[in-house]
Parts: structure tokens; sequence; C-alpha cells
């Protein structure tokens, strides 16, 4: 077992907190409209076509530009990396773990300027945002020591006049591609996964959040990271992405996204291309269609408390968000009413003014997506808060809760990513446990009960990589809750867990006749 503890979350209720948080968000504000480059193999390249990044809850305001990749440079990123791993691969586990470490005091240096750029590019409230950053230092902090852990290899039995070994080898060049809605701690932990593993990497961050992903890579490069070990080239999925998942050289994937990107990664990642000697590997975190269930024996304040602040928290925009709750008939109607008055309560607005619960959704896109489930959802159930929106200066979906919604719903049944929950009644706690396994994913779940029974019951039977109870079904820590999911939500690489780091190695065994 590892010695580690998780980055504390920051208390805004301190004062000095919150002012060096509003200098935070200045010193960002002073930095907007910003271009960046791509980096591959260190060197500087800008390109004439960009990728634009505006803040979603101020959409005329432009974050920055990044350069944007084409396959030309895809490949010469290629090749860098795959030269690079040919010495990379072989710098000791200390030193790439140092690494991290010291990237990881860099940043908690800067913690609060990092956070601001959180809220302006990606919409973040303050807790939210500072719990990004707070998760990205976690990760460094973590696979760092589990690397040193891992390092030795696994022990194996060896005979008289035989000594046997069991070590650990890199993989090679690794493809991350990185979401959105946790565009640092995801971003982050994905990319130095590889990289103290002793691979290279081609890091291509999500299009609506590219500036926080440059502002990682100039911290790698500061904490002593070698030039082409991560090459940073932001671009088109249909262009670049496809073309790195397709490339030979490319020996893994990992991706957190859709489901429907995340399938299409690994059929294209199936297919051996000319020039390939390996099986692509692919590691996918691909979302959820998370429940929380109540049972009749439970505290009802923090039901109702669990589900919103589940359902909410960052407009809803996380792959473990609770997107449907199951509630036992006996506390039915009394839950209902207590959500529907929590939700009425929260403030929606600017993530620059600390006193908004929720803020913007990302985009357009996903803005139309939220508000079209709306629409489908009024005709599903009855509509108890929100349901309303703005587009009027940013992307504003308020806090939706549909009522007395059938399990055969689309609203219970389909990934909307967005601020709206679908409730439903249960006979009894078999029945909601069922309801709640009716669905494709298996992410996240919680139970809200205090019968042991019931508990171990769901502990056998709820078919989720993540089960919380007694809590909300969102916010799980780095080496605390290993973080990955069953059946569409991916193949349960359990982020922030033991044996993460093994995903992107290769097990070799050798034995000496002595």
């Amino acid at each position: 077992m590892i010695s580690y503890k998780h980055e504390p979350f920051t208390d805004f209720t301190v004062n000095t907190n919150t002012e060096a948080y509003k200098a935070a968000l200045e010193l960002v504000k002073n930095q907007l409209g910003n271009h960046y480059p791509l980096v591959i193999n260190g060197e500087r390249i800008t390109t004439e076509q960009k990728i634009n990044s505006y803040n979603p809850a101020k959409k005329s305001e432009l974050i920055g530009s990044v350069s944007k990749a084409t396959q030309e440079l895809a490949e010469k990123a290629m090749t860098s990396a795959y030269s690079t791993f040919q010495e990379w691969q072989y710098i000791s586990a200390e030193v790439r773990a140092n690494i991290l470490f010291k990237a990881a005091a860099i940043i908690r240096r800067r913690k609060h300027e990092f956070s601001a750029w959180l809220t302006y590019e990606a919409g973040k409230p303050w807790n939210e945002a500072d719990a990004d950053t707070a998760e990205a230092i976690d990760f460094l902090e973590y696979y760092g020591r589990q690397m040193l852990t891992i390092k030795d290899g696994q022990p194996v039995e060896s005979r008289p006049g035989e000594r046997n070994r069991y070590d650990y080898i890199p993989l090679g060049v690794g493809v991350i591609i990185s979401p959105w809605n946790f565009p640092f701690a995801i971003m982050a932990g994905t990319t130095v996964a590889a990289v103290v593993t002793g691979n290279t990497v081609l890091l291509k961050p999500a299009s609506t959040t590219p500036v926080i992903a440059y502002k990682f890579v100039e911290v790698l490069e500061e904490a002593g990271l070698p030039a082409g070990v991560v090459n940073f080239i932001p671009g088109s999925g249909a262009e670049v992405g496809d073309y790195l998942v397709d490339h030979p050289l490319t020996r893994f994937i990992s991706f957190t996204g859709s489901r429907d990107v995340g399938l299409r990664i690994n059929q294209r990642a199936s297919v051996v291309n000319e020039g390939q000697i390996w099986i692509k590997r692919v590691i996918a975190e691909m979302g959820g269609k998370d429940t929380i269930v109540v049972d009749k024996e439970a505290d009802l304040e923090l039901a109702a408390d669990s589900i919103v602040k589940s359902a909410f928290g960052f407009s809803g925009q996380k792959c473990s968000a609770c997107s449907r709750a199951v509630i036992v008939e006996d506390v039915y109607d009394e839950i209902v009413k207590r959500v529907e008055e929590k939700t009425k309560a929260l403030h929606v607005g600017s993530p620059l003014d600390p006193t908004n619960y929720t803020g913007p959704v990302i985009d357009q896109a996903a803005f139309n997506k939220i508000t079209d489930y709306i629409e489908i959802g009024k005709q599903e159930g009855r509509l108890i808060a929100g349901g309303t929106a703005d587009q009027s200066e940013g992307y504003f979906v308020h806090p939706t809760v549909f009522a007395d919604v059938s399990v055969d719903a689309r609203i219970m049944k389909e990934e909307i990513f967005g601020p709206v929950v679908a409730i439903t009644k249960a006979a009894n706690f078999e029945e909601a446990i069922k309801i709640a396994n009716a669905t494709d994913y298996g992410l996240t779940g919680a139970v809200i009960s205090t019968n042991r029974t019931n508990i171990e019951y769901a502990r056998q039977r709820f078919h989720v990589g993540n089960l919380y109870f007694n809590r909300g079904c969102t916010g799980a820590i780095v080496g605390y809750q290993p973080f990955g999911g069953f059946n569409m939500s991916g193949t349960d690489s359990k982020a922030g867990g033991p044996d993460y780091l093994q995903l992107h190695v290769q097990a070799k065994t050798t034995s000496e006749a002595l």
C-alpha cells in the first residue's frame, strides 16, 4: 500500500481563500484572447487554421485560440514520439516519477490560477474548478508513487539453479484523447499515467477546452519532461483523431468521452493496418446513466440532498452525475417534494459569482441536445422544477426535475449529460435495484438506506463500477474510490486505482539458468 493523501479542497468560507481566487480570476482575465501553438518535440508550431475556445457563460468572450493540427503535423508528432520512446522507455522509474512530483508542486503553488482557467474555459463554478485542479494534483502524486511500487515488477517463483523475473515494460506511443468536462484532471491523469510508465504521448485535448491542456504541457516542460515525450496536437476527431487511431505506430489509445465515439475508436483500433505488428490496446471511459436508489428506511434529507447535488453539480455534465432517481413508494412523495424545493432554491448564473451553484453547459451543441431532451421529458413525466433555458449571453439550462417517469421513458434510458433528472417509483427495494440496473451503462450508483440487509443486497446486485452508500454518486477521489464502469460505460479501467498503470505496460518474463 503506497503512502498517499489526496489534495484538500479549498474552503471558500475563509475570506483569504475567496480573495485569492478573485485575484486568480483577475490574473487569468488579463490573459484571455492569447494564441497557443502546437508543441511537437519541444518545437512551437503555429498553423493558419485555429481552434477558438470561448467562455460558455459569455459566449462572445474568446478564452484563447490554439493552432489546429493537420494530418501532416500529426505524422510529424508521431515520428517524434516514436523516436523519443526509443530512449524514454529506459529512463528510470525514479526519474519519471520525480517529474510528476515536481509538476504537482508547480500546480499546487498556482492552484487557484489553474482553477480560474477552468472557471473561464469550462464554465466551472469555484468549488467544481477547485476539485478538478485538486484531482489533477492527486493523479500526479498517486501515479508517481504507484510507479515506484511496481517498478520492480511482481515476484515469481525460482528454483535451484534458475532465477526468474517478471518485469513491466512500456508499450510505446499512446494517443490520449481527453474530454472537456474534466479538462484538467482527466487530461492530466491519462497523460501522466502513460508517461510515468515509460511511454510517449500524442495529446489531443477536447476542442472546447484546449487552453488548459496547453498550460499543463508548459508545467510538464518546467518540471523537466524531455522534448518529444508529450506532443500537444489539438485537432478535429475526423481529420487527426481517426488518423492517429489508425496509425500503425500507435500502440494504445486512452479515451474519455461519449459512448458512440468510444465504440468507434474501439472498432477502428481492432483493424490491423499495414506495418502494424501489435494488437492495439484501448483504455476507454464512455459515460453513464447513473441512479440514486432511495429505500423506505432512509435519511430523507440526505436522500434529497444527494439527488440534487449529484444531478446538478457542474450542470450535470459528469459521466457520474445522477440522472435517475428510483424511490421506494413509501417515501416517494416526500422525497419528490424535498427535491423540488432544493432544486428551485439553486442559483443559476455566471460561475465567476461564487453564489451561483449551477453555471452554463459547455456549448451550443450541448445546449441544443439538453433542451431537446427537456421537451421530450415534458411528454414523459411531470415537470416539477426547471424546464427552461437561456442562451442570450451564455448556455444556461435551469436545473430540471421530472417526476412520475416511466421506467421505459427515453429520459430514463438515454444519457442526456446535462442538468436533468428523472424520478420514478418502485414498489420495494428489490424492484428499485432492478430498475437501476435496467440500462446499457454501469458507471456509478448510490443507495440511501439504513437497512443493512438492503445495503448488502445492493452491494452484490447493483451492477455498477462505483457504488456509494448514503452519499451522492459523484466525487470519486484518486486512490480512495478508483473510478471506472461496466457495460457501455467503458473498459472498467479504474483511474486512480492500484492497477491502472498496468494498463500502460506489458509483462516480460525472463529466466536465467545459473
